[in-house]
């Protein structure tokens, strides 16, 4: 505690005196200049949030998860989106977006516009990310790319401003690609690359950064070694290499079905440390998790809830469409919730079996490799060190 304390005050210091701030998401750095006093005090408080637990947080949240659809164009492995959610499912509309963004937007440093389903089957997230980007949030998302081989998606990701966008691709043939990425075609999806990486030069702008993402499973970690010439090759800005998690949320001692033909034989690549003695995952005493005080989900509906690992909407703890966020925020269902977390995590058994309550499931390690091809690309100041795939 009192090492935490002294490290975030030395840091609260810094980014009052240089107005600068850098932070991290999935191992890809994003930096903000010229802060305005009212969003560094109000990380401040967040930060102080996070560290003492309070029931109501005494700031605002810096990041939002946001959910543009529950829609998708693929069947992937795992994903709930595949096996049927049991929630209503569409599209979010610009209104309940900024709703969001006319509250705590001058609070946000980061959205990340993804959740369950293809974000750009929404036909408003390009004027969503406009919008949002009026207030200087820095904008990632997630895509299986196929939607922009086809049109003017490409250019209209670039022109929205979005700063980031990370394709999730886990197969450099066919063959290995459909077996986890069920229904999607590999050419479509490294042609939406092309198309974007097209866009960025016709356009001659230096975003979106654009991150090419692997997830290491057992069928593909041969793949491996060929990956950073692979990638390299189409022009994206960086690799990375993501660890599986094949465990069901909610139910700690039940792996996901055939979870177990996906899990990579090398350790390196899997995401949990397992105990010698009987191959159990190794539990934490306490939950590192932040979410509860600094990054809620916005479901597309406009529900809100703790946590994306919450996919079925069991845990909803209000709704933006009845209330304001500031009220949800500090309100009495997320309260409790924030009550129950510090006082006990395992017996509730969203957070007593997530990823981040066993060691080596914190999603700030889910990124096991990263690797930047464009260190220096006009100007942004990305890691020059490439950390070579294994």
């Amino acid at each position: 505690m009192k090492i935490d304390l002294a490290r975030k005050s030395f840091n609260a210091i810094n980014v009052l005196l240089t107005r600068r701030l850098l932070i991290e998401c999935d191992r890809i750095p994003y930096e903000f200049h010229h802060l305005p006093m009212k969003k560094i005090l109000n990380w401040i408080l967040v930060e102080t949030s996070i560290l003492l637990k309070p029931e109501k947080p005494w700031g605002w949240p810096t990041h939002l998860q946001v959910e543009p659809s529950t829609l998708c164009n693929l069947r992937c492995a795992f994903c709930p989106v595949t096996t049927g959610l049991n929630r209503p499912t569409g599209h979010m509309t610009f209104d309940i977006f900024k709703k969001a963004i006319d509250e705590i937007g001058d609070y946000l440093f980061l959205i990340l516009l993804w959740d369950w389903g293809e974000p750009f089957l929404n036909p408003e997230i390009y004027e969503m990310i406009a919008y949002a980007k009026q207030r200087d949030i820095k904008i990632v998302s997630s895509t299986n790319g196929h939607v922009f081989a086809k049109g003017d998606h490409a250019k209209r990701l670039v022109r929205s401003g979005i700063d980031a966008i990370i394709f999730a691709i886990d197969g450099i043939g066919q063959e290995t690609y459909e077996q986890y990425r069920a229904g999607g075609d590999i050419k479509t999806a490294l042609a939406g690359i092309g198309k974007v990486v097209a866009a960025k030069h016709d356009l001659n702008s230096p975003t979106p950064f654009i991150n090419f993402r692997f997830l290491a499973m057992k069928h593909n970690e041969h793949e491996v070694p060929r990956l950073e010439a692979f990638t390299k090759s189409l022009g994206v800005d960086a690799l990375t290499l993501k660890t599986l998690n094949p465990y069901d949320q909610g139910e700690c001692a039940n792996i996901k079905a055939d979870g177990l033909k996906f899990i990579p034989q090398t350790s390196h690549y899997q995401r949990f440390k397992y105990n010698e003695r009987d191959g159990s995952r190794i539990r934490l005493k306490r939950n590192p998790c932040k979410r509860l005080w600094n990054n809620p989900v916005l479901h597309w509906d406009g529900k809100i809830s703790p946590c994306t690992f919450d996919p079925h909407g069991h845990y909803v703890l209000d709704d933006l469409t009845r209330q304001s966020f500031k009220e949800i925020w500090r309100g009495i269902p997320f309260a409790q919730f924030r009550h129950q977390f510090r006082k006990d995590y395992q017996k509730m058994s969203l957070c007593a079996d997530c990823t981040n309550a066993f060691k080596g499931g914190s999603l700030g390690d889910s990124i096991a490799e990263a690797c930047f091809f464009n260190p220096s690309e006009k100007g942004r100041e990305i890691p020059s060190k490439s950390l070579l795939l294994r």
